[in-house]
């Protein structure tokens, strides 16, 4: 909200600088965002009148005037302005004045100079010249009783400030002058001056009919003729100037008048045509189909969920938000019906965002408008339309004030004992009972208690916590001690046996990978088709159709920025993220770190596309795959041993999936996108993916020591010949059993797979659909040295459990 300070200082006037009133405007909530001056710098301006004015006698746009500003002699200036003529008043820059910086942040200095031929002894002003608004129109023309030579920063009341306040929504008893001013009042103790409303007389008993069909839109409707008023009477400069500098523009006088009380106090209010009114009026919801053409030129379809105001004939206006324009004064209107009501807030809220436009109107209503005074601001309205629009014929009906379903005020108790340990400070009872007052509030006192009776304008005050915000408002948050914590600080400590979060973003950026962060809410689609959840956990208020689940999974997150770099002509992207997802658990309850109902797990996943390293010139071409992968997941598992079996995933290649398992326990899957998934995403290859257990991943034994031997190892290679159907993982299980138990307990140090073998074709000693595996086994013990004969058991034994459980047999 914006307003002129001298608006504000007219209601109370402290004695503060304006810094000072804007800190303290800050400092009990009303935040001031920019305090801005209504006029740039400027000196030696001043009211001049044109007392003669020629054609210049070498310029056929340029003419010759004399101007008088009050010193005796009249000066000699050349204008150029299309407007220069004789008996207007305008703002003449003297010889020594500086105008406003231009472009180059430079004064602009006036001298005597010659144009044309002929002596300038100064320059009339435009208001664009003087930075006072983009109108190119010609001079700035004054008001005729404007007194010559006076400075026209005092004339035009320039050495005022723009005030910009950034309210919060419980904050709508400030969204006028006047609120604000009552809290200067109650902040600094300086008095109020509060505005009477005598009523205007009445001489004519026209009066409109209206209902109120629906109590729970419209709580209180107030409303009265005035006839014959003069609505081409111009808006009196003093209410366009302030109007200007609320940031509202000049429409016509009963607009302005309209508008002007609305900022002035804080009330919405709607001037009909008469005449136009078919019948009386009804306050109502509105019927599926019924349209409205707005003041603003739209045509809207309103329904049973949009407050409207109809009379017999047709839907007039938009409640609480804009008027019709069938129903809109114009030049032509001699009898007028004003109106100010009270619109149930959560009647009005966004409403007026359904349409895609909003309202000052709207935007007050929607948080709360005083129920209590329609009747006197409506006597303000009046009588400010006889002032500027009355003419002889002018008369007033009687009020009308219909009275329906108006709040009822609720007491609301403070605790003094609660209220300061809220605060963080002691408070006495007489310190909040104090503050209270100030704010006009109507307490009474209690043992260790306050109860307060809120005023109509307060919708805010509800709850004890209201009350505690008003108290530490009014004694200050800059009076809060700052009191240091008590407690003892003990750093947490990570265990051992188990790394950060940062050190597992570390290791995979070491890979090759960068990380990304992506929202947690998802498309419900990637839920049912990456993550197989047919009910994902839905928002109950999504800020995009396409994020309207909470995610069970990172894959989805991870694609879409894959096919973001794509898209972008990325030939390499390796990407993880590190994040929680949110999963439906029936067991989960409630506590500091968890919600009933729901588990948020954190979880790592990483993606790789396109060439496995970037191009150099000493290593192959060679796009990434399913082993790749596996030996980043098996790095960042390490020390720990992954174990890799086939599996099944929504996201992934039904044959090219495995589930990583540690220690006995699954942790997550790698595998390729499934083909269906690739297709729907346009992707050239299939990218590869792992998604694991962030608790898992951050395990990491201690390590032991264990002394180097000092006898020499022994190594010996076997091959074997296998179905297809084998996997390393159960051969190596079939090798590492033989050495388990008995004589040969802890000889075997090592297994390594360095052959892989499969015939192109039959042969004797091989079939197709075998293959032969070349196994290089490093044998030592660590209390004697190996004889020959504890070798060849230890070679026999592998064989023997190959055999047993592999059906393997030696290869010749």
């Amino acid at each position: 909200m914006q307003f002129p300070e001298s608006w504000l200082r007219e209601f109370c006037n402290p004695p503060l600088t304006t810094q000072q009133l804007a800190d303290t405007l800050t400092m009990a909530g009303l935040e001031v965002e920019e305090l801005k001056p209504v006029a740039p710098p400027f000196t030696r301006i001043v009211v001049g009148e044109i007392k003669e004015a020629v054609q210049h006698p070498n310029a056929d746009r340029l003419r010759v005037c004399l101007v008088d500003v009050g010193q005796g002699s009249l000066l000699n200036i050349v204008c150029g302005a299309p407007n220069a003529r004789v008996g207007i008043k305008v703002p003449c820059a003297m010889v020594g004045a500086e105008l406003p910086p231009g472009e180059d942040g430079k004064p602009f200095l006036i001298k005597v100079g010659q144009l044309r031929g002929v002596e300038s002894q100064g320059m009339l002003c435009s208001a664009r010249e003087l930075k006072l608004s983009e109108d190119q129109g010609g001079l700035l023309e004054l008001a005729a009783d404007a007194t010559l030579g006076q400075d026209i920063r005092e004339h035009l009341q320039l050495d005022d400030t723009l005030f910009t306040l950034k309210l919060t929504p419980n904050l709508a008893h400030c969204l006028s002058v006047y609120g604000v001013a009552r809290e200067v009042a109650a902040l600094t103790g300086a008095p109020l001056k509060t505005p009477a409303f005598p009523a205007v007389a009445v001489a004519d008993a026209t009066r409109l009919p209206v209902r109120i069909s629906a109590p729970d839109l419209c709580g209180r409707f107030s409303g009265r003729v005035v006839r014959n008023v003069n609505t081409q009477a111009a808006t009196p400069a003093w209410m366009v100037d302030r109007l200007a500098r609320c940031g509202q523009r000049s429409v016509t006088a009963l607009v302005d008048i309209s508008n002007y009380v609305m900022f002035e106090l804080g009330r919405p209010s709607h001037i009909f045509d008469l005449d136009k009114i078919h019948g009386g009026l009804d306050v109502r919801w509105g019927k599926p189909g019924e349209t409205l053409k707005l003041l603003n030129g739209n045509t809207v379809t309103v329904d049973e969920k949009v407050g409207v105001i109809a009379d017999d004939a047709q839907v007039e206006s938009l409640a609480g938000i804009m008027g019709g324009d069938a129903t809109a004064v114009s030049d032509d209107t001699r009898h007028v019906y004003v109106e100010a009501a009270f619109w149930w807030p959560k009647a009005i809220a966004g409403r007026s965002r359904r349409y895609n436009f909003s309202t000052d109107a709207g935007h007050r209503f929607e948080r709360g408008v005083d129920p209590g005074q329609t009747v006197e601001h409506l006597e303000r309205i009046t009588r400010l339309i006889l002032d500027i629009c009355g003419t002889p014929e002018t008369v007033c009906g009687p009020m009308d004030d219909a009275q329906v379903n108006l709040p009822q005020p609720s007491a609301v108790t403070l605790r003094v004992a609660r209220a300061a340990k809220v605060i963080g400070m002691p408070l006495t009872q007489a310190q909040c009972l104090d503050a209270l007052q100030r704010l006009d509030l109507s307490v009474s006192e209690g043992d260790g208690t306050l109860i307060v009776t809120p005023p109509s304008y307060r919708f805010d005050l509800q709850i004890e916590e209201d009350l505690i915000e008003e108290v530490v408002r009014m004694v200050g948050y800059q009076q809060l001690p700052n009191t240091p914590p008590l407690a003892p600080i003990t750093a947490k400590i990570r265990p051992e046996a188990e790394r950060s979060p940062f050190a597992v973003r570390r290791a995979l950026a070491s890979l090759g990978y960068q990380e990304t962060i992506n929202f947690s809410f998802v498309d419900e689609r990637w839920e049912h088709e990456l993550a197989g959840n047919a009910n994902p956990i839905r928002l109950l208020n999504p800020i995009a159709s396409q994020m309207s689940v909470m995610r069970s999974s990172l894959l989805g997150s991870l694609l879409q920025v894959l096919k973001f770099n794509l898209d972008r002509k990325a030939p390499r992207v390796n990407v993880f993220e590190l994040g929680r997802v949110f999963l439906r658990d029936a067991q989960s309850q409630n506590t500091d770190t968890t919600v009933a109902g729901f588990n948020q797990p954190m979880r790592l996943a990483g993606l790789a596309y396109g060439p496995r390293a970037t191009l150099h010139w000493g290593q192959p071409d060679k796009a990434v795959d399913f082993f790749d992968i596996k030996g980043d997941v098996e790095a960042l598992l390490a020390p720990l041993q992954a174990e890799f079996a086939p599996a099944a995933h929504p996201a992934m290649h039904p044959g090219r999936c495995a589930r990583v398992t540690v220690a006995g326990r699954p942790i997550g899957f790698v595998g390729e996108l499934h083909p269906q998934w690739r297709q729907g995403y346009e992707l050239a290859q299939a990218p590869l993916l792992f998604d694991l257990e962030l608790d898992a991943v951050l395990l990491r034994p201690v390590p032991l020591f264990k002394p180097v031997s000092k006898l020499q190892p022994v190594e010996r290679d076997i091959a074997v010949i296998v179905p297809e159907s084998v996997t390393h993982a159960a051969m190596m299980k079939a090798i590492h059993s033989a050495f388990e138990a008995g004589s040969l307990q802890g000889l075997l140090k090592d297994a390594t797979l360095f052959d892989v073998y499969r015939p192109l074709q039959a042969n004797a000693s091989m079939q197709l659909g075998e293959k032969s595996l070349a196994v290089r086994l490093v044998l030592s013990s660590d209390t004697a040295t190996l004889t020959d004969e504890n070798i060849d058991a230890a070679v026999q034994a592998v064989l023997q459990n190959l055999q047993n459980q592999l059906q393997a047999r030696l290869r010749s």
